[in-house]
């Protein structure tokens, strides 16, 4: 009975319509049948499953309807539909620009159509719309202008410079960049002439000059824009008179005032003063892009207020009538009955299966139509629960939670709150970044596979902390600085990792390989360096000190390359050299590196490669063999003088150094002298010399002794030195001459069967003078004996 009541002034008032205006309502009938052939986007097609309406179509020029060159441009289409169910629309967008069609697309998607023009250009210029068409329905956008400003300055170009009368000269005129339809003009000197008109960038032309001189030539280009053509004058204008269709959309809510959510809401959507048949006219009752109705001459809608918006709820209603439409929307405001709810977590920060609380309320709500308790909250993912506070355990994942509140019919929900539990860190794992070298800084790296950031990281040495690192980032590292200086205290080092003021995490003690840089090496040879002689196999042994693998190096005398090189898991290395010979003698050391890229020398030891025993056996062989042989020959020598004096005594005569003899230079030995005693020969038996005996008056006599051997007479005699420089000049000192002279068994001197042993002494105080040799005339100088 109150939806008759409130009708019933509706229906006097659509009752009470005019005389006047029924000549207007027959004239539309007339015309009605032509006015359906045309179907304006505003009608509506009705199937089974989906009603829909083109409310209105908008293009849109961004970033400005006027630009310069090169600027990106963007038309937009944006189309605005009401429907009903779920049915996805087809739509086909046609944009146009001077009424050509320049692009054409079908998409089933809501977004808005979008066309770039990129570097925008002068052939850009025009007029443009959209038109979108879904099934039956089409609307067309108002046109917007563009207008690009700017052209790039032309480029002239010719085949020849220097040219004879009427030879043919080729010239290009370009515009860079441009597009569209252009013209190109071509200059000789201010005259015009050629034209050109092509699609392209680029013109040609063909000059031929029939007088001499210098010509200017120059070229400009025309982009054809028809828009922008020289237009006419205006032609008489003439008037038209349009009156307004005496039809219009009613529009009704109620309640209209002091809504709230939850209160029974009724709309109205009626044509007024209309006596056309429910056939020539459709109502369109729609809130926002949501169609609430569709009929002929009146809808209605019932529905339970919402407060969606702080606006109030906006509703239209749409008259469309051939290619006329009229609508008429009312807003009506409706105050919240309470507000949507908000979920919190407590503690803000929960770890994997601890207790936490989710808490749901609205802040506000209507007293004067609900009470508190009024409100019931559901949770979500567990909605048997109604209280404001949810207490339950963390999950181990993260999970999304919402709230429900819900009073009077009206239901309200929360923003999604995501629960991510925090996850205990777990065991560290500690390991070294890189080698370590004792006494040399490295990098000890702390960290948990498990754990939820921020990460606390402790470095202990022997449980005392040395440094904390705070990881906030998943791509930041723990990396601890620490030296050792002996290979054992690697072992001191241990992490903690905490995440949570609760618990923590001991990693194990550090253990990694610990490098000690090599020592000096030292060189040993084998055998001993005094044992070595030719043919031997000698060893050189390098040792050193030092973690493995350590890289030997051999190196002769003072050349600077290696003449080998090894690679070895051991602290020492051996090196043959075989079958030694004098070459290889010289000085040798080794040169020691391993990881820690520390190079050490050894000590230089000196290789003397002594003879072989066999060379010095052959050596003393052939020295004893001569020995042996000069023994032999002087003992031969020492036989045959024996067997010699045996046979004849012999005498020792005294000749002179010079074959004359000057008596004035003769000197007497002193008597009782070695000299004059050993010099001394007397033959016994005999009281006369063999020689000539001397003067009395010469002041040395000429003396004999005699020999302990009856067979030999020994005589010395002084040689005064000649005077003649031709000879050898005279020497301070004596040259005593001792000749051994064999006699005979019949006591006289045979000088042609006597064997003669000469024996002299030079006595000289110079010996690098020469000596005189009295040989050489020996048998000459003899003196005649006495008869």
């Amino acid at each position: 009975m109150s939806r008759l009541a409130l009708r019933s002034p509706l229906t006097s008032r659509r009752s009470s319509s005019s005389f006047t205006h029924r000549m207007d309502l027959l004239l539309l009938l007339l015309v009605s049948p032509l006015l359906s052939s045309y179907f304006h986007g505003g009608s509506v097609v009705n199937g089974q499953q989906h009603t829909f309406i083109i409310r209105s179509v908008n293009l849109s020029v961004k970033p400005s309807s006027d630009v310069r060159r090169d600027t990106n441009v963007t038309l937009r289409c944006q189309a605005v539909i009401s429907s009903t169910g779920q049915e996805v629309l087809t739509r086909e967008y046609t944009l146009y620009k001077d009424e050509s069609v320049v692009y054409t697309k079908k998409t089933s998607s809501s977004e808005d159509f979008v066309f770039p023009l990129p570097g925008a250009r002068v052939s850009n210029n025009g007029r443009y719309k959209c038109k979108i068409k879904i099934k039956n329905q089409n609307m067309m956008s108002d046109s917007k202008k563009l207008k690009v400003t700017g052209l790039a300055d032309p480029v002239l170009t010719l085949s020849k410079l220097n040219v004879q009368e009427g030879e043919e000269v080729t010239a290009w005129c370009s515009a860079p960049g441009e597009t569209g339809s252009i013209y190109f003009h071509f200059y000789d000197n201010s005259n015009e002439s050629h034209v050109e008109r092509v699609n392209s960038n680029q013109a040609e032309a063909k000059f031929s000059f029939s007088s001499s001189g210098s010509h200017q030539v120059h070229c400009s280009y025309t982009v054809l824009i028809t828009a922008d053509s020289i237009k006419s004058k205006q032609s008489n204008m003439v008037t038209v008179t349009v009156r307004e269709l005496n039809v219009t959309p009613d529009l009704e809510v109620s309640p209209h005032s002091k809504i709230f959510e939850g209160d029974p809401l009724t709309v109205w959507c009626t044509v007024q003063n209309s006596s056309l048949g429910p056939e020539n006219i459709d109502l369109y009752l729609s809130q926002g892009s949501k169609l609430l109705k569709q009929g002929n001459t009146s809808v209605n809608h019932s529905m339970v207020a919402q407060a969606e918006s702080p606006d109030g709820l906006t509703f239209e209603c749409r008259m469309a009538m051939g290619n006329i439409m009229k609508d008429v929307t009312k807003t009506v405001p409706v105050s919240e009955l309470f507000s949507a709810p908000t979920l919190t977590i407590s503690p803000a920060e929960v770890f994997q299966r601890e207790p936490m609380a989710l808490t749901c309320r609205s802040e506000t709500f209507a007293p004067e139509r609900i009470r508190r308790e009024d409100i019931t909250y559901t949770i979500d993912p567990q909605p048997q629960q109604t209280s404001e506070v949810f207490k339950m355990r963390a999950p181990f994942i993260d999970l999304n939670y919402t709230c429900k509140a819900q009073a009077k019919g009206i239901e309200k929900h929360s923003r999604t709150l995501m629960v991510r539990p925090k996850v205990d860190v777990s065991v560290p794992k500690i390991s070294v970044d890189g080698r370590v070298i004792v006494k040399q800084p490295f990098y000890i790296h702390c960290q948990s596979d498990v754990g939820s950031l921020p990460i606390n990281y402790t470095l202990y040495r022997d449980y005392e902390p040395v440094h904390t690192i705070s990881v906030q980032r998943p791509d930041q590292k723990a990396l601890f600085s620490a030296t050792v200086y002996q290979p054992e205290e690697i072992y001191r080092y241990m992490c903690e990792a905490s995440n949570n003021h609760k618990t923590s995490q001991q990693s194990r003690r550090l253990g990694a390989a610990v490098i000690e840089p090599v020592t000096i090496p030292t060189l040993m040879v084998v055998p001993e360096l005094t044992q070595l002689k030719e043919g031997d196999d000698v060893y050189l042994i390098c040792r050193v000190n030092g973690t493995p693998p350590i890289t030997f190096k051999w190196y002769h005398d003072d050349k600077t390359s290696p003449f080998n090189t090894s690679t070895t898991n051991r602290n020492a290395i051996d090196y043959r050299v075989p079958l030694l010979s004098s070459e290889h003698g010289g000085t040798y050391y080794c040169e020691a590196s391993n990881h820690a890229n520390k190079i050490t020398k050894s000590n230089k030891v000196l290789i003397v490669v002594r003879m072989a025993q066999w060379k010095k056996a052959v050596i003393g062989g052939t020295c004893l063999m001569m020995a042996s042989m000069l023994l032999l020959v002087a003992c031969v020598l020492y036989f045959r003088s024996k067997r010699g004096k045996r046979e004849a005594p012999t005498e020792l005569s005294v000749k002179p150094a010079s074959p004359k003899s000057d008596d004035s230079l003769t000197v007497n030995l002193t008597h009782d002298t070695d000299v004059y005693n050993a010099a001394t020969v007397k033959v016994e038996g005999a009281s006369d010399s063999i020689w000539s005996e001397r003067k009395p008056e010469a002041a040395n006599e000429e003396s004999s002794v005699a020999s302990t051997d009856p067979d030999v007479e020994y005589t010395e005699v002084v040689h005064p030195r000649s005077a003649d420089p031709a000879k050898a000049p005279l020497k301070k000192g004596t040259d005593t001459v001792y000749s051994e002279l064999q006699n005979s068994p019949q006591g006289a001197a045979d000088h042609h069967d006597i064997g003669l042993v000469e024996y002299a002494e030079l006595n000289g105080e110079h010996p690098d003078v020469n000596q005189y040799h009295p040989h050489i005339d020996h048998h000459q100088d003899l003196p005649e004996p006495v008869e």
